[in-house]
């Protein structure tokens, strides 16, 4: 929230628009999300992110690193836009180490 009160911009891609309605049930959680999801501009990925985030990936387990393929297609799309990541997932603090990966600090 104190994001979008500062005016900063603010994107989303289908994946993250996907996996959270996956985790709610009801038709008035869906039209909550999508709604609140629907000011939102969404990136996509095209061809070079997800050979990109492939990369990413493995170069974070030869690391020790374990990252989910949608993981790695986000913080790809981060990096390639030059955005910061905002997320409560812990998993990205330790992506961070290894990629260069700008997370969001409350």
């Amino acid at each position: 929230m104190r994001a979008l009160n500062a005016g900063d911009t603010i994107v989303t891609t289908g994946l993250v628009l996907q996996e959270l309605l996956q985790g709610f049930s009801g038709p008035k959680d869906r039209r909550l999300i999508e709604d609140r999801f629907a000011a939102l501009p969404l990136l996509v990925p095209d061809r070079q992110d997800h050979s990109d985030a492939a990369d990413l990936r493995n170069h974070c387990r030869r690391h020790g690193v374990r990252i989910g393929t949608i993981d790695a297609l986000l913080a790809q799309l981060c990096i390639r836009h030059d955005l910061v990541m905002l997320t409560t997932d812990k998993d990205f603090q330790s992506l961070a180490k290894h990629i260069p990966l700008p997370l969001w600090r409350a």
